[in-house]
């Protein structure tokens, strides 16, 4: 950029002329494979199976009630530390380190039960999985 020009200067030049636009090309999969089935993937307009629907809802149902279940716990849980953590001042005198006993409670007593809820749900979840897929080989 030359000292007399300005970045003003610039936006207020005229565009570049366009040359011709090259040909729009269309893309596509290929020959043979249009349509192909892709496993796993329910597509519009293919038939479901009425058993795998089902399975699928009991799965998902199993799932929900699972989850729901682990957040009730969890937060009756959490709920009950606060509550123990509030109510019980002699925490307070308790001291650790140097550190009173409530402190370190509200600093690290919540991550082991993050940490107990979490492998709880994942292997409530496995189990689930686990048996879905077992009805379904059964068929």
């Amino acid at each position: 950029m030359s000292e007399e020009e300005t970045p003003r200067d610039r936006d207020q030049a005229e565009p570049a002329p366009r040359g011709p636009r090259p040909e729009r090309v269309r893309v596509t999969a290929g020959p043979g494979r249009s349509g192909a089935p892709t496993r796993g993937i329910a597509l519009p307009g293919t038939p479901v199976d009425d058993d795998d629907a089902v399975y699928a809802r009991g799965l998902q149902r199993a799932q929900l009630r699972l989850a729901l279940g682990t957040i009730l716990g969890f937060v009756t849980v959490t709920v009950t530390l606060i509550a123990v953590m509030t109510l019980v001042p002699e925490l307070d005198e308790i001291a650790v380190l140097g550190v009173p006993l409530s402190w370190l409670l509200h600093a690290f007593g919540f991550y082991p039960v993050i940490a107990a809820f979490a492998v709880l749900y994942v292997r409530g979840a496995t189990r689930n999985e686990r048996r879905y897929r077992a009805l379904r080989e059964t068929e």
